[in-house]
């Protein structure tokens, strides 16, 4: 088991880590509009997304994968009224990789993001 950690984006906030790999999967742990510096960017799903995605892709860089790797994800949103728009970002961030998906409603997240987003990947 390999523990993976990237200054290219946020530390983890609590006791974990941001991403683990074991036997060729990497699985990691959710990512929100945090800059790698710890930084909560502004209240826009747009600009929150994007971030998400971004501190996604540097975890996976790390463990050794990419999004192109990505088996499944799961979506986390504050309001089901951003679907639409954080699909169109997520869609872009993708291209024609289409991983499995579950995408949740929740009540709040940390930091009261807009979006978390968690993922599976082969390394």
């Amino acid at each position: 088991m390999k523990f993976v950690q990237t200054n290219k984006a946020p530390s983890a906030i609590g006791p974990y880590s941001q991403a683990v790999v074991v036997n060729g999967m990497v699985y990691t742990s959710g990512q929100i509009a945090l800059t790698p510096d710890g930084v909560m960017l502004e209240d826009d799903v747009v600009v929150q997304t994007k971030q998400v995605l971004k501190n996604l892709e540097a975890v996976l860089k790390e463990a050794g994968s990419s999004l192109q790797n990505v088996i499944k994800t799961t979506i986390f949103i504050a309001d089901m009224d951003d679907f639409v728009t954080i699909n169109e970002i997520y869609a872009e961030a993708f291209g024609s990789h289409k991983p499995v998906r579950s995408t949740v409603a929740v009540k709040t997240l940390p930091k009261n993001a807009l979006v978390e987003i968690d993922a599976i990947a082969l390394v």
